[in-house]
């Protein structure tokens, strides 16, 4: 370190004036990240997230249907559309609706998958389709009235072929086959279509034999290759349902950044904590109120993290006599904050943590690099312990690999580091996984990008400033 910085008071000076949460690099040696080199338009801010496509199959009468209402019931805090196979069949031309009892409405070719196609891709892109009405007792659709199916966070595709074409596969996330006994299925066939279709017993009965279940075997049957989950005796299996909707549940609150980097964490959303966030993220909010809010939620990323370290089994006799098996907390923690918005999180962590130990590492823009390392102080055992760095927003991601870069030279080792924050830009989160694929992040959100300026979209602004009142 240059001697002309080594004042503890010089570099505090420094460090009084506009602090960026990962640097911004002017100068020509440093290029921004590729995604960042344009800020976002209002559109890709407020694009739609990719909803969730469930494929749910099975024979005639399996029990589709009630396995989607199960699964819609249990996801009552997310708009869910279902779509039906049947409302694609093509309409019977004249001469086929004289000899209707030889159409085979089983087979592939009776349905219009081209425009099944185009209604997913559609309702993926957030737009809404206009879903043809099929008429069972006349066969044919409608031509004057259409369903209007809205974007929504889950579609649910059903139908007996919606694993027979790739294409149509290719769109979904989950595919599940309902399994039941080919008896009861041609007993609920009879049921359905004698007194919902308007059809008589033995043409049931005949279509049955001639055409549902060669079909079966030809088309729907070698499908069930293709899913993802099998539920045995359709609604009636509960515990099958309740596992898939908690799977859902858990890809719905999942970024997608966290499926290309296991290691980033973000804490389940809740209305609290969206409720948090739109606190502090508008500017008209009082200092006070922003300080207890941002503390609420730091305390709440501070509490995850700590989730991510080891423990050891521990008994203990509780008051009552009783032996209670339990874990011990990690002893060797000790906490770091990128100066100066990441002091903003050591009370929280001395709340959790008695005692905790706490270093500090002030990186600060000195010139067209960046990159200056001005002043640390860590404990000096860190190489044997595991760290918390604290910085509560995560930007470029430039500050961040510096000071991960520190803790590594200092011996500690790359996964015993995790990193908090309240947001993050994916370009920071591109930058730090991609570097250190072995430490963790732990953060409240994930923000859309950053902006020509290097600053967080949606963002909260400059949180050092915001947090203590140097902003006006």
């Amino acid at each position: 370190m240059p001697e002309a910085t080594t004042s503890i008071d010089y570099v505090m000076e420094k460090a009084s004036g506009p602090h960026f949460s990962g640097l911004r690099i002017d100068g020509p040696t440093s290029s921004p990240p590729a995604s960042s080199a344009t800020a976002p338009s209002v559109a890709d801010v407020n694009a739609p997230k990719q909803p969730f496509v469930i494929g749910v199959s099975g024979g005639t009468a399996s029990g589709k249907t009630t396995v989607c209402d199960m699964i819609i019931q249990q996801l009552h805090d997310h708009r869910v559309v279902l779509v039906n196979q049947d409302s694609f069949y093509r309409g019977l031309t004249p001469e086929e609706s004289e000899r209707v009892h030889e159409y085979n409405f089983d087979h592939p070719d009776a349905f219009d998958t081209e425009q099944l196609l185009d209604c997913i891709k559609t309702l993926k892109s957030g737009q809404p389709y206009q879903v043809p009405i099929y008429d069972f007792k006349k066969h044919r659709r409608c031509s004057d009235s259409f369903r209007l199916v809205n974007a929504s966070d889950v579609i649910i595709l059903e139908g007996i072929l919606v694993f027979h074409d790739q294409r149509v596969r290719s769109l979904m996330n989950m595919k599940i086959f309902v399994d039941t006994d080919a008896d009861v299925r041609l007993a609920r066939r009879i049921r359905r279509d004698t007194v919902e279709r308007g059809r008589d017993l033995d043409s049931v009965l005949e279509q049955y034999a001639k055409f549902v279940k060669p079909a079966f075997d030809d088309f729907v049957l070698p499908s069930k290759k293709y899913a993802d989950v099998i539920i045995p005796r359709g609604g009636d299996n509960h515990v099958a349902i309740d596992l898939i909707v908690q799977h859902i549940h858990t890809k719905l609150g999942q970024h997608d950044l966290c499926k290309i980097y296991p290691n980033v964490y973000v804490i389940q959303s809740t209305f609290q904590i969206r409720g948090m966030h739109t606190l502090i993220r508008d500017r008209g909010i009082s200092k006070h109120d922003f300080v207890f809010y941002s503390d609420r939620l730091i305390r709440l990323v501070v509490e995850h993290g700590l989730g991510h370290l080891p423990f050891t089994e521990k008994q203990v006799v509780t008051p009552t006599g009783s032996m209670y098996t339990g874990v011990d907390f990690c002893k060797k923690l000790c906490g770091v904050s990128i100066v100066r918005s990441g002091e903003s999180m050591e009370n929280a962590l001395r709340a959790c943590c008695k005692g905790i130990k706490i270093g500090k590492i002030l990186i600060h823009r000195d010139g067209d690099n960046g990159k200056q390392l001005i002043y640390e102080k860590l404990p000096n055992d860190i190489s044997e312990r595991h760290v918390l760095l604290l910085d509560p927003v995560l930007a470029t991601g430039n500050s961040a690999n510096q000071a991960i870069q520190l803790l590594i030279e200092k011996g500690v080792p790359e996964s015993h580091i995790i990193f908090l924050n309240l947001i993050s830009a994916p370009e920071g989160i591109h930058c730090v996984c991609k570097r250190f694929p072995s430490l963790k992040i732990v953060t409240s959100e994930i923000d859309v990008a950053l902006n020509e300026e290097f600053r967080v979209i949606p963002g909260l602004g400059e949180f050092g400033d915001r947090y203590f009142g140097t902003d006006d």
